[in-house]
């Protein structure tokens, strides 16, 4: 049966026309406001253009463009011409972003100018761009204007090319924060799996209203006939965001619903706690695309609805969503249990996914029966299946093989590559990635559960293990709150020795020899706040 994404867009402009899909700030107060109806109506206006263009089904055109009403317009004008979208993350550098296109080999790019500049510079590195299209002013590169296009009449035939639910729908890059970016395949199946799955766990109902804080959701918002407010901020570096905007424009638009990364909640929880302030009317805020401490859940549940709650959805790139917890479940049943080492409980899987924790291996496992499946209770890696997991990676065939898994039903299973174990309630409790686990003389330390240890100190923000070069043994890393980092040599060595001591009390990390304390930890591009493992371990 046929399927395309962007076909939930029309339904919805159908049923609730009137419905604002995007308000966008102008500036100096004045907003930007799209029904769903007029979204429709303007995708139907690329989508026209681009296959008046030439843009054939599958071909793949390269995505630089803010985040904002336009760049929602596009996404499902490619999806209704049938085009693959390519999404790379510009905050991981200019030389792995190349190195990304590279992969793909673009046939074109819909972007703003600066993007074409470099394009045309560049131009023997993607020879098979021919099909642009640029948003803002177009100098003498040709191809396609945005600005144009929307002086045209809308298309008699709305162009939604007909796909089937396994074509390609987008290549997505991962963040690189563990290891190199690398193209994630998405069918519009996926993409259709995910809505349903999102829509229905969390109970999300036409009419609602998000501020979209995280791109990646926001674009679902339109799907499902509910309102994307788009923050003033620059969604790349949430940790930098002015909470005092995000609280007056969720004021102002009386918003249900919010996506952010921890980061974000975080400034926005000690703004609301600073200045007394409560979002009357958000009911369901929502941490997405990093682990989030119960730290943050506790101070950020009062800011919200009496009767509201936060969520922390859990999965990757390749497997979105695989599992959910609420913070109502984490501060009354799970965090004691965290705080002694037991690792972060992410919930119960979503409906539509199989799990299983296999032993660990750090070598590739072609089908699922070579795979050792684990007993409840032991630590081992997350394998999981399902209509929202992704089969492959593009042109990248040792990343396959080391991360897909087949199995006698025809299902392609993917490794987490997070370690953890599963409960009897069937909960999934993360202790931290595969590769970050610390191979001892003494045994495996996994990095949540001694990270856990050492965060009960209380001038410890947040700590991360690290292996010691060239060696057998471990240590941790720690960074401590804003005004407690020490002011000289002695108060450094003062708190090293209360860490060691600390350190000493658990048996998960007594043989923990090392702490050093830094200032600020490296984290990642996309959400600000997973801690670069990697390179402390090469410090």
């Amino acid at each position: 049966m046929p399927l395309n994404i962007a076909s939930r867009l029309t339904e919805m402009a159908r049923r609730f026309p009137e419905t604002p899909a995007v308000i966008e700030p102008r500036g100096h107060g004045d907003y930007r406001v799209l029904t769903l109806v007029q979204l429709d109506a303007d995708s139907d206006r690329i989508a026209a253009a681009l296959i008046g263009q030439g843009v054939k089904p599958g071909m793949r055109l390269a995505l630089f463009v803010r985040y904002g009403a336009d760049f929602i317009s596009l996404v499902f004008a490619l999806c209704k011409a049938g085009a693959t979208l390519v999404l790379i993350d510009p905050g991981m550098g200019i030389r792995r972003m190349l190195e990304c296109l590279a992969e793909v080999e673009p046939d074109g790019f819909v972007a703003v100018p600066m993007v074409h500049v470099g394009r045309l510079l560049m131009r023997r590195r993607f020879p098979k761009a021919r099909f642009n299209l640029t948003v803002g002013p177009r100098f003498f590169w040709g191809g396609l204007s945005l600005a144009k296009i929307r002086k045209r009449p809308l298309p008699v035939q709305p162009p939604m090319v007909v796909t089937n639910p396994d074509d390609p729908a987008a290549i997505i890059f991962t963040s690189g924060s563990t290891g190199p970016p690398k193209g994630v395949a998405f069918t519009h199946r996926i993409f259709d799996t995910q809505v349903d799955q999102i829509q229905k766990r969390y109970n999300i109902q036409p009419g609602e209203i998000d501020l979209a804080c995280f791109p990646f959701f926001g674009l679902f918002d339109a799907t499902m006939g509910v309102t994307a407010v788009i923050p003033e901020m620059d969604t790349t570096k949430p940790a930098e965001a002015d909470p005092s905007k995000i609280v007056a424009a969720a004021k102002r638009w009386k918003i249900t619903q919010s996506f952010a990364s921890p980061a974000l909640w975080n400034r926005i929880a000690d703004y609301c706690t600073e200045t007394n302030q409560r979002i009357e009317t958000l009911r369901r805020a929502v941490s997405a695309g990093a682990p989030v401490s119960a730290a943050i859940l506790a101070k950020l549940k009062p800011c919200l609805h009496p009767g509201g709650d936060i969520f922390t959805p859990y999965g990757a790139t390749e497997a979105l969503p695989t599992a959910s917890i609420s913070a109502s479940e984490v501060l009354g049943e799970t965090v004691a249990k965290t705080r002694q080492g037991g690792g972060v409980c992410v919930g119960k899987r979503f409906d539509s996914i199989i799990w299983k924790v296999i032993e660990i291996t750090d070598e590739p496992l072609a089908r699922l029966e070579d795979a050792r499946e684990l007993p409840l209770g032991e630590i081992g890696e997350l394998a999981v299946t399902g209509p929202q997991v992704t089969k492959e990676y593009v042109n990248r065939p040792e990343a396959n093989a080391a991360a897909k898994m087949a199995d006698g039903e025809g299902r392609t299973w993917h490794r987490m590559g997070d370690v953890g174990y599963l409960d009897e309630n069937d909960r999934f409790w993360f202790c931290g990635r595969k590769a970050h686990r610390v191979v001892t003389s003494g045994g495996t330390l996994f990095s949540i559960p001694c990270e856990a240890i050492f965060n009960e100190h209380p001038k410890v923000f947040r700590s991360a293990l690290a292996a010691i070069p060239d060696s057998t043994e471990a240590r941790m890393f720690v960074e401590p709150y804003p005004g407690h980092f020490p002011n000289n040599k002695k108060e450094e060595a003062e708190l090293v020795s209360q860490l060691l001591e600390l350190g000493r009390s658990h048996p998960l990390t007594e043989s923990i020899q090392a702490v050093v304390v830094m200032q600020q930890f490296p984290v990642d591009v996309r959400h600000n706040v997973k801690i670069n493992r990697e390179l402390l371990s090469t410090m």
